[in-house]
């Protein structure tokens, strides 16, 4: 896996301040994407072992509410292996921090058994995360005044009761 940037203060990807990992390779192509430099599975720095303690040590500090995973595309199945390592380790040194992701993919039609995202790794990467945000970002939908999205067909579910449940859960974040 490649990714194309680590930021260690982020305040606009999820509540709070936030490390965020922009992984590369994107399948999707959304016309408007803010970063379609990403859609390239090479794009950026090989993810390695040092990027991995960077972003765990950037993780340590109190003050950070938790980590966001986005893209590129965090959901495409080159991607899935990699970031379950990281998420496991997330969860075991840092059980208080939340951790979301986005995707321009959809929960219930291309991550769950038999869509066209889902692998071995999807299930558990999924039951790691807080909140999937999902869908395309979809240009004639946007909307600056959706808190933690672009466009209105994107939303924001909480993983854990969508688990529990087995309906998908949605959280309100503002409008």
């Amino acid at each position: 896996m490649y990714y194309s940037a680590i930021k260690k203060w982020d305040i606009a990807d999820g509540p709070g301040v936030r490390v965020t990992l922009f992984v590369s390779g994107c399948t999707n192509h959304c016309p408007g994407c803010f970063q379609p430099q990403t859609w390239d599975f090479r794009y950026g720095q090989p993810y390695t072992d040092a990027a991995e303690s960077e972003v765990l040590k950037a993780l340590e500090p109190s003050y950070i509410q938790g980590l966001t995973l986005l893209g590129g595309e965090p959901m495409e199945l080159a991607n899935q292996p990699v970031l379950l390592g990281l998420v496991k380790k997330v969860k075991e040194r840092f059980p208080g921090k939340d951790i979301w992701c986005y995707t321009g993919f959809t929960y219930e039609t291309d991550l769950c058994p038999g869509g066209q995202r889902y692998s071995r790794f999807t299930d558990q990467l999924l039951s790691l995360l807080d909140i999937l945000v999902d869908g395309r970002f979809d240009q004639e939908k946007r909307n600056l005044m959706l808190a933690f999205r672009g466009s209105e067909n994107q939303r924001i579910i909480n993983m854990p009761a969508t688990l529990r449940t087995g309906r998908t859960v949605l959280e309100e974040w503002g409008r």
